[in-house]
């Protein structure tokens, strides 16, 4: 079983807590172990921040997640210049920058994908820790 939901978001700065609350209870309401929504909240608040001070282009932003029993997939589509994700990364002690870092730091798997049409795709993948009785475990079952 796999639940999802997605999110067309404006470009502005109060569209990140709003995405990063959405998601947070949606995980914590499915019975995700707590350290993990921690993890999977952070790296979503510096992927969208991202989009806000590095994309441009459209007015809005897409954040679509996804989880099954094993991970949780967030893509973030910011359809604007596109990023690269190769570039080198930041000194931990930088002002700036370090963002990428430590989604990768965090995640089981981070990937930017560009492309004309849509700009730049953000993937964070996360293997999944559930508390004892989970929800979606129960509605797996049902």
């Amino acid at each position: 079983m796999e639940i999802s939901l997605t999110l067309a978001l404006p470009r502005d700065r109060l569209s990140v807590p709003v995405v990063r609350r959405i998601l947070s209870d949606a995980l914590t309401t499915l019975g995700l172990d707590a350290g993990t929504v921690g993890d999977l909240e952070l790296a979503l608040t510096e992927a969208c921040t991202n989009v806000l001070d590095h994309a441009g282009g459209e007015e809005e932003y897409e954040v679509t997640a996804c989880v099954d029993k094993e991970r949780c997939v967030i893509e973030i589509i910011d359809r604007g210049v596109g990023y690269d994700g190769d570039a080198p990364a930041a000194h931990m002690m930088a002002e700036d920058g370090r963002g990428v870092e430590i989604m990768r730091t965090l995640m089981d798997r981070l990937e930017f994908r560009a492309s004309e049409v849509n700009g730049t795709v953000v993937h964070l993948e996360k293997v999944l820790k559930w508390d004892e009785g989970a929800v979606l475990s129960r509605l797996e079952r049902a």
